[in-house]
């Protein structure tokens, strides 16, 4: 079986074949341009810079429309425009600026399927060139809340029956034994753990060994096995939001679960938060106490 809304993801064939294609524009999205964009890119794609550009510059929170607009308008983005988002970490910052442009109603955005990963592998054309475009006038539509959690909501629905959160990082991180990956040593929380009914499901399984989805029947056998099925509210979280966009795609738009959102806030807010409960396996918890 196809996925369940197979027009959300283009192939790097098809990307080729569009380079030079007017009213495509594509889009790399990286946690650090330095090692990846700046060392080569699709011929023509634009950066989008996941710290300085997807962020609120003052706030914890995602860009404002008017961020957006002006994103956009820069990079040549119409209304009409089709973009293609690609990036590194096998389209983790793809799949959360494609969250993004949903919650502020982009509907024309597709993810490069294997991302950054499978068009290097494949030996197809890089440059260092950094394309300019004419400025437009973009529009952005007000703010989707059905694909995002707020605190306040997480608290009211995860101890609800019907209600499955996904905890998307790894199986340390979930079991409090690591707070953040090495990688990231700044954006952890006071404490570790998971939020109390979770299941982990790490976004990593749902991904081939060339960057790629798996297939339909193989990504719907691995959240079945946990009780995460479509006729739940599902509710994706990771650490910072990044990693639980991408599932959320996978959920929403390869399964075609109806209720899926993303709790952006999600371990960093959670496990920062005084008397916040937290579950973790005993082990963890007695290593802790006698620490």
């Amino acid at each position: 079986m196809s996925y369940t809304h197979p027009e959300v993801l283009v192939s790097t064939e098809w990307v080729q074949e569009h380079l030079n294609d007017p009213k495509v524009r594509i889009v790399e999205v990286d946690y650090d341009p330095t090692a990846n964009y700046q060392l080569g890119h699709i011929p023509g794609a634009v950066l989008f810079d996941w710290r300085k550009d997807l962020n609120h510059p003052l706030q914890r929170d995602i860009l404002s429309k008017e961020q957006l607009e002006q994103l956009f308008n820069k990079s040549g983005i119409s209304n009409d425009t089709k973009i293609a988002l690609y990036g590194d970490f096998n389209n983790w910052f793809a799949a959360y600026a494609y969250w993004d442009l949903q919650y502020y109603g982009v509907k024309n955005a597709v993810l490069i399927n294997g991302g950054r990963k499978k068009w290097i592998d494949e030996d197809k054309p890089l440059t260092k060139d950094i394309p300019k475009h004419a400025t437009t006038n973009f529009r952005a539509s007000n703010p989707d809340e059905t694909i995002r959690v707020y605190l306040r909501q997480a608290l009211d629905l995860h101890n609800k029956t019907n209600v499955k959160f996904v905890d998307v990082r790894s199986p340390k991180e979930f079991s409090g034994e690591v707070l953040a990956p090495p990688e990231y040593p700044t954006e952890h929380a006071q404490r570790g753990g998971h939020i109390p009914g979770a299941v982990n499901i790490p976004w990593s399984q749902a991904v081939r060994e060339d960057g790629t989805f798996k297939p339909y029947e193989d990504i719907k056998k691995l959240y079945e096995a946990q009780g995460v099925t479509g006729d739940k509210d599902i509710v994706a979280y990771c650490r910072i939001g990044e990693r639980s966009s991408f599932s959320w795609f996978v959920l929403k738009y390869l399964l075609g679960y109806p209720k899926v959102r993303n709790y952006d806030g999600s371990w960093t807010e959670w496990g920062n938060l005084v008397r916040n409960p937290i579950e973790k396996p005993a082990p963890a918890i007695a290593q802790a106490v006698t620490a």
